[in-house]
């Protein structure tokens, strides 16, 4: 009689830190501190228009490149992200992550294909599952924003957990490789409900660039993750 497979393991969390909380007069020493700790950096970009903040374009993320190896997550709060992939992608882009809420979904995931940029597709708060449910297997990451979009240190919004459930539920039942994101509110306690709740990825902005060692608060977020993604399968 032939073993059981084993189970397949679950995905290990891990922390992205977003620069909106950071020096932004000091990006470079930014990306430098989580360096050791972190193998992606999130970039928010807002217009002033799709959300109500203006941050950072592809001349700051160009000359943030030179001076890290990291892997640029970058979530483009835009109203018209689609022209702006290109300049992304050559300013150093890694992964572009677009609003399903802009609309033209099927459009951008195919612009960033093409581009050969990691797709990501993000959902505020009150957008439902449904809405890039369709989009699962065309994708690289969704993004289950925890808070509305536009400014830093918002609280985590539970709520929203039952989402991310889904999302992981939808993606494992497929056998599809997407990454699940949280961000908004992400600290130790918020990190171990989301990874819970099948969160892969974790966007820490104050969390991580608020205390004087922010290699060592995404260490520690990571780890608070990890232990209660370990908690639930024993």
């Amino acid at each position: 009689m032939s073993a059981a497979p084993s189970p397949v393991p679950p995905p290990v969390p891990h922390v992205a830190p977003s620069i909106l909380s950071a020096d932004f007069g000091n990006l470079a020493a930014a990306a430098a501190a989580v360096a050791p700790t972190c193998e992606w950096l999130h970039v928010d970009v807002m217009d002033g228009h799709f959300v109500p903040n203006l941050t950072v374009g592809p001349p700051v993320v160009a000359s943030l490149r030179r001076h890290s190896t990291l892997f640029f997550d970058t979530h483009l709060m835009l109203s018209d992200p689609g022209r702006y992939l290109a300049a992304f992608r050559d300013a150093g882009a890694d992964g572009c992550t677009v609003h399903v809420e802009v609309g033209g979904t099927a459009a951008l995931i195919a612009e960033m294909r093409r581009l050969g940029l990691r797709v990501g597709l993000a959902a505020n708060p009150d957008t439902p599952f449904e809405a890039v449910e369709p989009h699962l297997s065309q994708v690289d990451l969704v993004l289950c924003m925890t808070v509305f979009p536009g400014f830093g240190g918002q609280s985590f919004r539970p709520e929203v957990l039952p989402k991310v459930r889904r999302v992981r539920q939808a993606v494992e039942q497929a056998g599809l490789d997407v990454a699940v994101e949280v961000d908004g509110g992400v600290d130790e306690h918020t990190a171990a409900l989301a990874a819970e709740a099948g969160a892969t990825v974790l966007v820490a902005g104050s969390a991580v660039y608020g205390v004087p060692d922010p290699g060592e608060a995404a260490r520690r977020l990571a780890e608070a993750a990890r232990a209660a993604v370990q908690h639930a399968v024993t």
